[in-house]
């Protein structure tokens, strides 16, 4: 736990930082920069979105309402096929794996070791993705007779991705194919040594690809492998480039199934494997990721994976309907712990279970190393904060924090717990036995693997996504790096604002129980495919009171401009909130239902707030 006097530090902290950002945004609109500026106190901004289309026709089409037809168009997806797929996409409506670039030289080469009898070995990475593609693997090859094994590396000996050691112990073990998952894209060295001892190479990764940037113009460096199958090579015509590593994993397997003349609908069971990578890697549920994770969450609430439905049962989840939630923020954790604390191998013997005893142990263990994690996390946390607080780092637009006793596997999730405190880009650096080790998560205005380019001189490795990334560096290049990922940074005062995206203003009189139900048409929410936010003005507050074993919880009886009343919850700062009971609030919020002793009444969730 964290002190008081810590507490009242960060809010000291958040105090000045919040004056601050005034006076930059009284500064830029004096220079004529362009701002989008909500209120005066809270870092926020509010932008509603207005998203034109003929919403009745759409709604009369496909039998929603208008207002659904609105918060579809709101999320991007425009004309009538891709409202058809958003609403109704089965796994028939998923694109051809074979218009990946070299999707066909993957497909021939397996066929070939197949037939042959080589030893192929599947080699995938520590994290949730990593594990369920490395599964999805095994299984699609092992069904067809390959003779395969897996390799997974150790994420404090190895490192992310292949490495020399890798390959080299592949070689000694007699493996002819080494066919990598959620990464292999970056490593140029290892697969050229691979190749000089007379191996295959594949690579299945959805990765960015490295480059190196002249005169503006970016050179994308592609590794030797004999094949590279990865959406986001810059000559993959393939239409949707927002895979995880574990859906072109599917592919491949899907793709050599039918070459084969196998039925590939065989492979369906897979596809909750598909899901829980998706979720777990934060990938946008949009396009192909939104079926495959529709799908998918109706497999897992009947699988017969032995050691998912034991991992279901032991977090509790038995009797629920498996949401994208769950997934997230129970499941999932419990998968990556495993990487993260110990070896991934755990994880993918979970999947490989066969009993329901060893099943059972497994779901056990992981869920004992994820109640540790969570724990260490934690107290992680506190010192990063206090440490940002206690220091001019808080002041600097990317923060850069290094915590030298933190273990490096939790450096992403505190990584992440610090960008929402902050709102702001953050690496968190931990000590390595071969320097320093840490991950970073970004803000939407951030481009956090283009950055990292932009500082690679100082960087021995990194790799990653526009919102999230690995990096290594020397002990002694960490000022140097905080200092020039900072001078280089183009972030201005609106870009470190927390942006808040309303859908519609929408009068309380309008939270039905059928409107409830008909929101559900755009689940799964997630990244990409967030809950729909509504708004409400001059909203006031009464019948306040404080609920919850822990008192987090606020209940009110919320009044709009209107007179509607209905009930709301808060989960935030409720001191704060609770202060402006009887003031006039401007408010975001979520509908939903309250069900008590067989009655169900409407409610929403409140979000957020200003004052009127």
């Amino acid at each position: 736990m964290v002190c008081d006097e810590n507490k009242d530090r960060r809010k000291e902290g958040c105090r000045k930082r919040k004056e601050i950002a005034k006076r930059e945004t009284a500064d830029a609109m004096e220079s004529g920069r362009p701002f989008l500026l909500s209120v005066e106190e809270t870092m926020e901004r509010w932008v509603m979105l207005r998203k034109g289309a003929d919403f009745a026709r759409i709604g009369e089409k496909f039998g929603i309402s208008p207002r659904l037809a609105c918060l579809i168009r709101n999320r991007d997806v425009i004309g009538d096929d891709a409202v058809s797929r958003y609403l109704g996409g089965t796994i028939g409506d998923l694109y051809d794996g074979m218009l990946m670039k070299d999707m066909d030289k993957a497909v021939e080469i397996l066929r070939e070791k197949i037939a042959d009898g080589s030893r192929i070995r599947v080699i995938g990475d520590y994290d949730i993705d990593g594990v369920n593609a490395t599964y999805i693997l095994l299984e699609g090859l092992r069904r067809l007779g390959a003779e395969v094994d897996s390799d997974i590396p150790d994420r404090v000996t190895d490192g992310y991705g292949l490495n020399l050691h890798l390959i080299q112990r592949a070689c000694d073990d007699g493996v002819d194919t080494v066919v990598t998952c959620d990464n292999g894209i970056a490593a140029s060295e290892e697969i050229a040594f691979g190749k000089d001892l007379g191996m295959t190479v594949i690579v299945t990764d959805h990765h960015e690809v490295p480059f190196e940037e002249w005169n503006g113009k970016k050179e994308y460096l592609l590794p030797p492998a004999d094949a590279v199958v990865d959406p986001k090579r810059s000559d993959c015509t393939y239409p949707f480039s927002g895979l995880c590593g574990a859906a072109v994993a599917y592919k491949l397997m899907e793709a050599l199934w039918e070459s084969m003349g196998r039925d590939a609908e065989d492979l369906d069971d897979l596809i909750e494997n598909v899901a829980i990578a998706t979720v777990g890697d934060v990938m946008d549920l949009q396009g192909e990721n939104r079926i495959f994770v529709k799908e998918g969450l109706q497999m897992l609430g009947r699988t017969r994976n032995p050691g998912l439905r034991a991992l279901i049962e032991c977090t509790g989840l038995a009797d629920k309907t498996i949401s994208a939630y769950h997934i997230g923020f129970v499941l999932g954790p419990c998968i990556n712990a495993s990487g993260r604390l110990d070896t991934a191998k755990r994880a993918l013997a979970l999947l490989e279970a066969k009993t329901k005893k060893e099943a059972d142990r497994l779901a056990g263990d992981l869920k004992a190393l994820n109640d540790s994690r969570k724990e260490m996390t934690e107290q992680a946390v506190a010192e990063a904060e206090l440490m940002v607080e206690a220091s001019a780092l808080k002041d600097d637009r990317v923060l850069v924090v290094y915590l030298p006793d933190c273990h490096e596997s939790l450096a992403g999730i505190v990584a992440g717990r610090i960008r929402e405190h902050y709102h702001k880009p953050v690496f968190v650096l931990t000590g390595g036995r071969d320097g320093l080790k840490g991950s970073g998560r970004s803000i939407e205005t951030y481009s956090m693997y283009e950055e990292l380019s932009r500082c690679k001189e100082l960087l021995t490795k990194f790799g990653g996504h526009r919102q999230a990334a690995g990096l290594s560096m020397k002990r002694e290049n960490l000022e140097r790096f905080r200092k020039m990922i900072n001078e280089k940074c183009e972030l201005t005062p609106v870009d470190l604002m927390e942006k808040v995206v309303i859908d519609m203003e929408m009068p309380f009189s309008c939270v039905t129980e059928g409107l409830v139900q008909e929101l559900g048409l755009l689940e799964p929410f997630g990244k990409g495919n967030t809950k729909p936010v509504f708004a409400a003005r001059n909203v006031v507050l009464e019948n306040v009171r404080i609920l919850g074993k822990k008192k987090n919880v606020l209940k009110a009886e919320a009044r709009d401009g209107a007179g509607s009343r209905i009930e709301a919850l808060y989960f935030g700062d409720i001191e704060d909130l609770k202060g402006k009971a009887g003031q006039l609030l401007s408010i975001t919020y979520y509908p939903g239902l309250n069900e008590y002793m067989g009655k169900v009444t409407p409610q929403i969730i409140i979000t957020h707030y200003q004052s009127s």
